[in-house]
């Protein structure tokens, strides 16, 4: 590959874990819909219609008011439409309830999560490992905070307790702490009392909670025949008080991920803040698009899309279960939520015990997946020099249609002879 000599004033901006591998599987002749490969690693579901949910979107309608730009912090009627369903999913009965100002859309998930951080002050922010591969350069472009991290221990299923984020809390002076609930890549999710009890803790410590709840219509602990969902929006007691700030929208729940519709719900101060930062980091999100999602935020149509998304994602899950196992990889943990399976690579062969050296055997089979040392989020690379505990991992994702995940799992079988 024919290479340039650096251009003054420009650093080199290294690729998040999914799209280096999509670049790797591109220059073997992978493309977006390429039927003869597998995608195990984007992270995205499949977008197509399921049984049971509500008519997908085929068109949108734009006014002559919505060429416009968008309010930075998102239409009204929108920020309204996803308070309320909050409201109705998370918060019957309770006084306190979201309204409007509690809301900013974004124009998608690192949107959201960029203007958020970028508000942040000289703080100690705590973060997880492993956590979104995303969040490594999120947490590195901004300077004023300090990123600690804190590991989670396999061995332990990669829990942790409120009484263990209380000592990490005290213990390394956080003023606020990021994490993906439920958790990518893992599948760990923190819900019922324990998240309670976190929610608590934050309130009592003054401690804010960054919670990326892009996967909480995925939760698989329930009955098979009921729908769950889960949100520490449940827990807050005064959504002005309680520092605890969501975020969401359309790309995973919904399963609308080329939308880029997402938003931020929290106390009214830090979205007026998320609305600043977004003055000048993007400016607002697509007009015509926030328009269309308002009858998607109807709460009907929500618990119909997660019925069935968690009908069919059943399926897949039980599918990549078995087919990881019978090729000799390892679960650490069942995904509680999410569309991931962790899967420990160190019974198999070398190089197929390696996560990078099982990428390339993949790739040779037309099968993608993620390494699982893109998931040791490592800000400023402060940790270089020293081997990932997570590189004999990877991801496997159950997002694509069902035949492309058997197709995978049978591939990867074949690939470690099993």
């Amino acid at each position: 590959m024919q290479t340039f000599p650096p251009i003054p004033g420009f650093r080199a901006v290294p690729f998040t874990g999914v799209i280096y591998v999509m670049a790797e599987a591109a220059r073997r002749g992978y493309r977006y819909g390429h039927p003869d490969w597998c995608n195990l690693g984007q992270g995205q579901p499949e977008t197509g219609p399921l049984p049971g949910g509500p008519p997908r979107v085929e068109h949108v309608a734009i006014d002559v008011d919505d060429q416009e730009y968008a309010p930075v912090p998102g239409i009204w009627e929108l920020r309204e439409a996803v308070a309320a369903l909050y409201n109705s999913l998370y918060r019957r009965g309770m006084k306190s309830q979201y309204k409007a100002e509690n809301v900013c859309i974004c124009g998608g998930g690192r949107s959201s999560l960029t203007r958020a951080v970028a508000a942040l002050g000289e703080v100690n922010l705590g973060h997880f490992l492993p956590d979104y591969t995303a969040y490594e350069e999120l947490l590195d472009i901004f300077k004023l905070f300090t990123s600690i991290p804190i590991p989670l221990d396999p061995a332990s299923g990669y829990r942790f307790s409120a009484d263990d984020l209380r000592r990490e809390i005290l213990g390394k002076g956080l003023s606020a702490v990021l994490l993906s609930n439920p958790n990518n890549p893992t599948g760990r999710t923190v819900q019922g009392e324990e998240l309670q009890r976190w929610v608590a803790t934050a309130r009592d410590l003054q401690c804010t909670l960054l919670l990326d709840e892009f996967y909480s219509h995925y939760v698989w602990t329930g009955p098979e025949d009921q729908w769950s969902m889960v949100s520490a929006a449940q827990y807050v007691e005064d959504v002005n008080r309680d520092p605890v700030v969501l975020f969401d929208g359309l790309t995973k729940n919904w399963r609308y991920p080329g939308w880029r519709c997402t938003w931020v719900v929290g106390p009214k101060q830090v979205i007026e803040a998320v609305a600043s930062t977004g003055s000048f980091l993007d400016g607002g999100g697509s007009k015509p698009l926030q328009r269309a999602a308002l009858p998607l935020l109807e709460p009907a149509v929500a618990l119909q899309e997660t019925a069935a998304i968690q009908k069919a994602f059943r399926r897949k899950r039980k599918l990549m279960m078995k087919g990881l196992r019978a090729a000799g990889i390892k679960l650490d943990v069942a995904p509680e939520a999410t569309f991931y399976c962790w899967g420990d690579l160190s019974g198999l062969p070398e190089p197929l015990s390696d996560g990078m050296g099982f990428l390339k055997a993949a790739l040779d089979e037309k099968v993608i997946c993620v390494p699982g040392e893109f998931f040791d989020v490592n800000p400023g690379k402060r940790r270089a020099g020293r081997p990932s505990r997570f590189r004999q991992y990877a991801r496997f994702s159950f997002g694509p249609e069902e035949a492309t995940v058997k197709t995978g799992v049978e591939r990867i079988g074949r690939m470690t002879g099993a």
